[in-house]
């Protein structure tokens, strides 16, 4: 019994020594003021090691058992010069079996590495976040708002733990930069928090979507991401134009936001609204109209609001979110305090902006829906979500991509927000403690 226990081991070690090299199938990097990620999809999962390294800073990822094959090198060309925290980067083999990446950076940073099961389209995917040490929105604030106390503002994860410094590759060959134009896009906001003494009203714009996550996609090609972002932009101008308003951008490039991130980023900016913009589908293609949600704690008010909600939650696990127990406190926080007074005036907000949009598109439902949209989770900013059209319907598509119906659509949005304020004038908000 032992005899043949040893002669089955012996077998059956040339196969397991053997085993195939894993395959990269794609390469991407997503720049942006928050982060840059760079993602890498691969046909299975991969080992994988992070080290820090000082003086000069410089990231080193180390793969186990993958191949160097033409698609990971041209990871190297990818790097845009106006990538805030990566200079280059540097692909070799390292040792037998073990590919590196040297990344130099420009600025200290903190580091989250995570492997992503397939979702979405997407095979395995290897992703790591680049953050900076100091989170760049308490610059923004600090900026902006400076006759107001500082805000403190935590970064979204947790720091990583550095692992001892390694030897750097420096026998990998430097690749030239790439010539690239900025992927990302102005500060959340360019007005202060205050004119001439007053206190400007604050709506968060958010964008839908972004980077790995692209929303959904039109019988034209159309991408869900880039439509909210473009109506995002335009309505921040429109709102940035009146005297007593301000904007702010949750994203303003092409990049991917943590849903609870974006409700973060609203209530540290003193948000006084939330609106966030999607351009979604539908099981059927001529399903069309626009619509507006707000938050339900009892349920959806209909079936389709339901498979929205759904859709739209299923946001983190495309675009990959690595849970840790920051992330999982902070969302029981908001999840347990009490919305009843922030989905009333949600309602209120939700009715005004739905009559206006009504008046330029026909609308999906008469009245304002309810659903359980991660988004609009936040206990003390009014929220709702706007669907301004079904990009699976062709005709919609088409008004999606045309400026004029953009234009009309981000007037009635903002008139429906100021007839909200008619009636509900803003309150002045108190700083709020940070989870």
């Amino acid at each position: 019994m032992f005899r043949r226990l040893i002669i089955s081991i012996l077998l059956a070690w040339p196969v397991l020594s053997l085993a195939a090299p894993v395959s990269v199938i794609g390469t991407r990097i997503w720049p942006a003021v928050d982060y840059t990620r760079i993602t890498i999809e691969v046909n299975s999962e991969v080992t994988q090691r992070v080290t820090i390294l000082k003086n000069p800073d410089r990231l080193v990822l180390d793969l186990d058992n993958v191949e160097l094959n033409q698609t990971l090198k041209n990871l190297s060309s990818a790097v845009s010069p106006s990538d805030p925290y990566i200079r280059q980067i540097r692909i070799g083999n390292f040792k037998p079996n073990v590919v590196r990446l040297a990344i130099d950076l420009k600025a200290e940073v903190n580091p989250k590495v995570v492997m992503l099961q397939p979702a979405a389209g997407y095979n395995h995917r290897l992703v790591l976040d680049v953050y900076p040490l100091q989170d760049p929105l308490s610059n923004v604030l600090s900026q902006l708002d400076k006759a107001s106390e500082p805000v403190s503002t935590p970064p979204l994860t947790e720091p990583a733990t550095a692992i001892p410094p390694a030897m750097a590759p420096e026998s990998i060959p430097v690749s030239p930069p790439a010539i690239a134009e900025a992927p990302y896009e102005a500060p959340l906001s360019n007005k202060p928090a205050t004119l001439n003494g007053q206190r400007l009203i604050t709506i968060a714009i958010d964008a839908g979507h972004g980077g790995e996550d692209p929303g959904a996609k039109g019988a034209n090609g159309s991408q869900e991401k880039n439509i909210t972002l473009a109506i995002a932009k335009m309505l921040k101008q429109k709102i940035d134009a009146e005297s007593n308003m301000r904007g702010i951008l949750t994203r303003d490039g092409d990049y991917f936001i943590p849903l609870h991130g974006r409700v973060v980023k609203a209530r540290n900016m003193q948000a006084d609204l939330f609106v966030s913009i999607h351009a979604d589908a539908f099981i059927r293609p001529d399903a069309r109209g626009s619509s507006v949600f707000a938050l339900s704690e009892k349920g959806a008010t209909s079936a389709s609001a339901r498979y929205l909600a759904k859709k739209e939650n299923e946001s983190d696990l495309i675009g990959g979110v690595s849970i840790n127990t920051r992330d999982m406190n902070l969302a029981r926080t908001l999840l347990d305090l009490s919305q009843t007074a922030t989905i009333n005036d949600s309602l209120k907000l939700g009715k005004h902006v739905l009559l206006k949009i009504g008046e330029i598109n026909p609308l999906h439902k008469g009245t304002v829906e309810q659903a359980g949209f991660a988004v609009l989770k936040s206990p003390d900013i009014p929220s709702i979500l706007v669907e301004t059209a079904f990009i699976s319907n062709p005709e919609e598509e088409r008004k999606l991509n045309d400026d004029d119906y953009r234009n009309k659509l981000t007037d009635a949005i903002l008139q429906g927000i100021k007839k909200y304020f008619a009636g509900n004038p803003a309150l002045v908000k108190n700083r709020l403690a940070q989870e």
